[in-house]
């Protein structure tokens, strides 16, 4: 049987998460995108560097990339701008010179102060955002200014742990203004789109480990999606994800794109596990049949949760194997709704 990635003639691999975290590939990234035929790409919701930066920084740490494979909000944000004003109109840049960078590309003018007039606003993670730059944007969004957020990304993936994303300097303009940006990144569809337009693909794959960004924006564009679990959401967050969030494959991380047959990863009943949903409890058991592989109970569970509709219940091991699998994915703790 075909492996997923034999499956795609292109993959959307989201970056923070799914490919690396911070200055660290993620188990096999490296070899494993090494060892596809599929187009890749890589799509990223962080603003904060340009596409050459991100294939340079993809490129020390050991992936084949070069710009062109490389899709950011950044660039999705100022398309979104330059279709709404002339050419030559100012915009106040909340962000990196990167950002600033890719609103000169569109014929856009960067600005950084209010007083400068300008005609809309767009704001991208910028680890160095302080409440100055905030304050601008503020005013120019009170009177008037179109405004543009790259991605609304509450959290940040880093080898240290989640570090504040660029979701929640927009809720401090949100909250600042009574207003609402325009997004650009996931889940929203102008990132995906522009990934999509670098080639006329027939069977791509999203690929990412958070299910409101990554997936949804799947689910939205109507694509097939894996979630890896090596980035921000764990096994329990992807069997209680809402319909909109819920991806067709779920895996450890990309190793399991070339490691195993599709059907193995896809999320729908196992034989090897039993799962029981009732009013109080989900309990799952082994049948005794071999399982294809550790993940495979989460994925039944899953299944089974989503095709009864049920909210949060206790997942209960009924065996030794189904307590084991439980206790590895820290299955266990959910609340009852």
């Amino acid at each position: 049987m075909s492996t997923l990635a034999q499956q795609h003639d292109c993959l959307l691999l989201d970056l923070d998460g799914t490919v690396f975290r911070g200055h660290e590939p993620t188990p096999g990234a490296v070899d494993t995108l090494a060892a596809v035929d599929s187009r890749i790409l890589f799509v990223t919701n962080n603003a904060s560097r340009s596409a050459g930066q991100v294939s340079d920084h993809l490129c020390e740490l050991g992936f084949s990339a070069a710009p062109p494979d490389v899709v950011t909000s950044a660039q999705s944000a100022a398309r979104l701008l330059a279709e709404q004003l002339p050419s030559g109109a100012k915009v106040l840049v909340v962000g990196t010179d990167s950002l600033a960078d890719e609103v000169s590309n569109v014929g856009l003018a960067p600005v950084r102060e209010y007083s400068e007039g300008p005609a809309a606003v767009v704001q991208g993670h910028n680890p160095e955002t302080a409440w100055q730059i905030l304050a601008e944007a503020a005013l120019a969004i009170r009177s008037g200014a179109l405004w543009v957020a790259a991605n609304v990304d509450r959290t940040l993936p880093s080898e240290r742990g989640l570090l504040p994303g660029n979701g929640s300097m927009v809720a401090a303009l949100r909250a600042a203004t009574d207003s609402e940006p325009q997004v650009a990144g996931k889940p929203a569809p102008a990132l995906m789109a522009d990934a999509l337009s670098r080639g006329d693909f027939q069977t791509p794959l999203v690929v990412g480990d958070r299910l409101d960004t990554d997936i949804a924006g799947a689910n939205a564009a109507r694509l097939p999606s894996l979630m890896v679990l090596c980035g921000v959401n764990n096994a329990a967050d992807a069997i209680w994800a809402v319909e909109d969030e819920r991806p067709g494959f779920l895996a450890e991380d990309l190793r399991a794109l070339t490691a195993h047959a599709a059907d193995v990863l896809r999320i729908a009943p196992d034989p090897a596990w039993r799962v029981d949903v009732t009013e109080k409890a989900v309990t799952v058991s082994s049948t005794g049949t071999t399982a294809s592989d550790p993940l495979a109970p989460v994925r039944a569970i899953a299944a089974a949760v989503w095709e009864s509709g049920i909210g949060r219940r206790p997942i209960v091991g009924a065996d030794d194997a189904a307590r084991q699998a439980v206790e590895r994915w820290s299955l266990a703790s959910a609340a009852i709704d």
